[in-house]
This record gives structure tokens, C-alpha cells and sequence, in this order.
């Protein structure tokens, strides 16, 4: 594949003195990828969405599409690059309108029979053809995002950007949602640049993973790779709640929840229980050993007494580089 969009030591601040955007970010996104960005709350993952789509300008540095400059709202009538559209958190659809002219009103008339086709073609692409005739009102939160979504990709754009696409779906919806996405981006070949909160998404979506903190990329890649091998607590805890544990001298690995063995075998520990959740598939438990708290995450779902002591052990100890 071959690099679309690239962005060259950009800079976009808000406050001086202070992180309150991105810095110092070089990236590379090929066409057609899915790329999923990810941080902790004001790591600056929307302003990068920003800088991307055109609707905020680099003081330092410069976004490039097809390796072009990507032109700001100064320099256009209509901020936002041709190529692209973006779908935001906010609701920006007509709400007292249904939902066939919500979606067919991003067409021209010139050709009226194409443009009930398109529409129709794209609402059941979306699998939100039953809603036609509904109102954009008395649809949830997660038929709404679909909408806008069908909204956005009927004008045929190159790239789709996504500003948390999760954030308002129960997880049945949420499931649904993905599969869509990644059927969009396969089949009609466009390149989606998303951004959410749950880092969830992004592992089980993404082709690559772009990790920011502080307005700097602290990490990108495959979202496999990157979880395997954090190389930092930040990354670590970010994609997997992990615990950090302390080598020896400087030395820290993380263990995710799912490492942590509990039961009678070799080389153990003893941490005391301090409280279990229940979670679904798996118990949460919550221990303390040598004074630091551990998360577990218990499968088996094993008969255990409140605050009583366990023997655990870890696997898949991770090293940390920072």
C-alpha cells in the first residue's frame, strides 16, 4: 500500500508552556489502512484528527495528503479536505428529517433515480435500510452514528474519519458497528483514521495501532505487536490494565490480568485477597502483595474466601523499557 496521508513534525498547541495539543508528531498512514488512535483523555488524539482532516492548521510542520499540502480554513470555503469526511461525537444530522434525507441530501438532483439507487445501496450496506422512513429523533444513539456514518460515505470520500464511533453503542451494537467499519474500508477501499477511548476497539479493528501521550506518538504499529511488547508502563496499562510489577535495581515488567496464575504450584507468591467482581466471563479480583495491589482476572471462577491468602504466580512477564 502506499502512503497517503503523511504528517512531518506538526505542531498545534493551544496554551503556551504547557501540553494542550499535539508536538513534535510524524506519521505515515497508507491507503486503505484502518488506523485506530489511541490515549489517555487530552492526549491530544482529536486534535490530530483535526489536523488531518484540514479544520486546524500546523504551526510547525505540515499535513500532507497524496503529498500535498492539506489546505486550511483560512484557504477554503468549506474547511475540510475534499477527500475526506469526518464523523464527530456531536449530532450534526437533521433530526426532525428521516432518515432517507438525512443520507440522500449529500447528493446533488441532477440525476434523481441514481441518487434513490445510491441511497438505498448505502443504507443497506450499512444494514439500516429498515429505518427509511424514520425520523432521526427517535432513533438510539447507536442507529444514529450508523446514519452519519451513511451520510458521510455515499459522496464516495478516500478517507473516513471517526472521532470515537463507540462511545454511545451497548456492545451488541458496538460488535455490529466494527464488522461494518472494517467492511467499508475492505470493500470500498477507504482508508478510516479513527480515535477512541477504548483501546478494546482499536485492538480488535485496527491494521495499525498509533499510540500518543502528551500530544507526542509514544508508539505505532501492529496492534498485535504492540500489545505483546509494550516496551512501557504507559502502554501497557493503556492496552491492557496491566499490572507494574518492580525487577531488580531499576528493572519494571508488566503483567496483564490474565497472567496472573492463582492456585498451589512452583515458585509462588502470597497476596492476600482484598475483593472480588464479577465481570461476565471472569472474576476480577483485586490482591495485595508486598503492599502493591495486583489485578487478576480468575476464568475458572475458582470458591474462594474473602479476604483469605493465595498462592499466584506470573507468566508472560514483559519487560519495560520506560
Amino acid at each position: 500500500m502506499d502512503t497517503l496521508i503523511k504528517l512531518n513534525n506538526v505542531y498545534r498547541n493551544y496554551l503556551e508552556n504547557q501540553h494542550s495539543g499535539v508536538s513534535g508528531i510524524s506519521l505515515e498512514i497508507k491507503r486503505g489502512e484502518i488506523v485506530s488512535i489511541v490515549g489517555e483523555s487530552g492526549s491530544g488524539k482529536s486534535t490530530l484528527l483535526k489536523l488531518i482532516y484540514g479544520i486546524l492548521v500546523p504551526e510547525i510542520g505540515e499535513v500532507l495528503y497524496e503529498n500535498k499540502r492539506i489546505q486550511g480554513p483560512g484557504e477554503k470555503l468549506i474547511p475540510g479536505h475534499d477527500d475526506m469526511r469526518m464523523v464527530t461525537q456531536e449530532v450534526t444530522l437533521n433530526l426532525y428529517a428521516r432518515v432517507f434525507d438525512n443520507i440522500s441530501g449529500q447528493l446533488s438532483n441532477t440525476d434523481l433515480q441514481t441518487k434513490n439507487d445510491l441511497t438505498v445501496k448505502t443504507m443497506k450496506f450499512l444494514r439500516i435500510d429498515h429505518l427509511a422512513n424514520k425520523k432521526i429523533v427517535d432513533l438510539s444513539g447507536g442507529e444514529q452514528q450508523r446514519v452519519a456514518i451513511a451520510r458521510a460515505i455515499i459522496t464516495e470520500p478516500t478517507v473516513l474519519l471517526l472521532d470515537e464511533p463507540f462511545s454511545m453503542i451497548d456492545t451488541i451494537l458496538k460488535k455490529q458497528l466494527r464488522d461494518d467499519i472494517e467492511r467499508l474500508s475492505k470493500e470500498l477501499n477507504i482508508t478510516v483514521i479513527m480515535v477512541s477511548h477504548d483501546p478494546s476497539d482499536a485492538l480488535s479493528l485496527a491494521d495499525k495501532l498509533v499510540i500518543i501521550r502528551e500530544g507526542k506518538v509514544v508508539r505505532q504499529g501492529h496492534p498485535k505487536e504492540i500489545y505483546k511488547n509494550p516496551e512501557s508502563a504507559y502502554v501497557a496499562k493503556l492496552l491492557g490494565a496491566a499490572n507494574i510489577l518492580n525487577g531488580e535495581g531499576s528493572e519494571q515488567y508488566a503483567v496483564y490480568p490474565q497472567d496472573v496464575i492463582i492456585g498451589d504450584s512452583e515458585n509462588v507468591m502470597e497476596a492476600k485477597l482484598k475483593s472480588i467482581h464479577f465481570n461476565g466471563s471472569y472474576n476480577e479480583l483485586t490482591l495485595s502483595l508486598d503492599g502493591k495491589q495486583i489485578v487478576a482476572y480468575d476464568f475458572s471462577f475458582l470458591d474462594i474466601d474473602p479476604l483469605s491468602e493465595l498462592k499466584i504466580k506470573f507468566r508472560n512477564k514483559k519487560a519495560l523499557s520506560s
